[in-house]
């Protein structure tokens, strides 16, 4: 087995009416985890990383250790590029071997974002790379970005339409009211605005933001198109929590195999959770 792109994945999703949980990784654990419960569940799985993610571990470790884990589990996975945003970072990746690659240009002008896209396009697809882009933009926090809630702004569907064709994306990420990172009051999404959204563009949506967002509502999301799901806080939150505790009732402690394993563990409990909401579970 091996690192393949999103295009297939998600074209399967979008049949059949499911979603592919998209998980934020950081290292040879959380890596392990998400892979071999996946695998234990035949969920088709995205290991996404964000640009800090890949500074933090290293390029050819994360492909190497994914590939590894592909390998080792006999599951087809796609290592992710989460929220990039240069060229040139994107094409060093892609020629590195990662598959699947999301350019966020929701920040430009959308003439900008456009054109962006477009050239990210044309250089990974002579590759067969899967392509994701964002219109509209979340709020709360991307990777090392902050982004205020009055810069943020919804998806508009005859401006998705548009969008797609000019750029010739695989999937699209909306932006319908979920946001990066913890939210601060009761999450409410446009389920109206997705319909239509659904109605204007033939390509697999993307929601982003997933973490906190109720099992019912991610539901309804995928019964309207949504066929990838980001989760990234959710799992960060389950593995610091758990070593946190164990370090705590264990002060002495020093051995990382000992302190880390319950922060798997508690992934792990989240990774399970998060295939079944999004019924990928036997859909290989």
């Amino acid at each position: 087995m091996y690192l393949i792109s999103t295009r297939e994945m998600l074209k399967n999703a979008q049949r059949g009416r499911y979603a592919i949980p998209a998980f934020n990784v950081h290292n040879l654990e959380t890596i392990q985890v998400v892979v071999e419960t996946a695998a234990n569940m035949a969920s088709p799985v995205i290991l996404a990383g964000t640009p800090s993610t890949f500074t933090y571990a290293g390029l050819e470790y994360i492909v190497s250790i994914c590939t590894q884990a592909a390998s080792l589990n006999k599951l087809p996975l796609a290592l992710h590029l989460d929220h990039h945003e240069e060229l040139t970072d994107i094409c060093h990746k892609v020629k590195a071997g990662v598959r699947s690659v999301m350019i966020d240009a929701s920040h430009l002008p959308f003439a900008e974002n456009i054109d962006t896209v477009a050239n990210v396009v044309q250089f990974c697809h002579r590759y067969d790379v899967s392509v994701e882009a964002e219109l509209g933009r979340l709020g709360g926090q991307e990777d090392e970005l902050i982004v205020d809630s009055k810069e943020s702004f919804y998806t508009d569907p005859s401006a998705a339409k548009k969008y797609v064709a000019q750029t010739g994306i695989d999937s699209l990420a909306v932006a319908i009211g979920s946001a990066h990172g913890l939210y601060h009051d009761e999450p409410h999404l446009d389920f109206k605005r997705l319909a239509e959204i659904q109605r204007q563009v033939d390509i697999p949506l993307v929601l982003h933001g997933a973490s906190g967002i109720s099992e019912e509502m991610i539901r309804q999301s995928i019964s309207l198109g949504i066929c990838k799901v980001n989760v990234a806080t959710d799992l960060k939150i389950a593995f610091a929590d758990a070593v946190k505790q164990y370090l705590s009732e264990h002060p002495d402690a020093n051995d990382p195999r000992k302190y880390i394993t319950p922060g798997k563990q508690a992934m792990q409990q989240v990774v399970e959770n998060k295939i079944l909401m999004c019924n990928s579970a036997g859909k290989i």
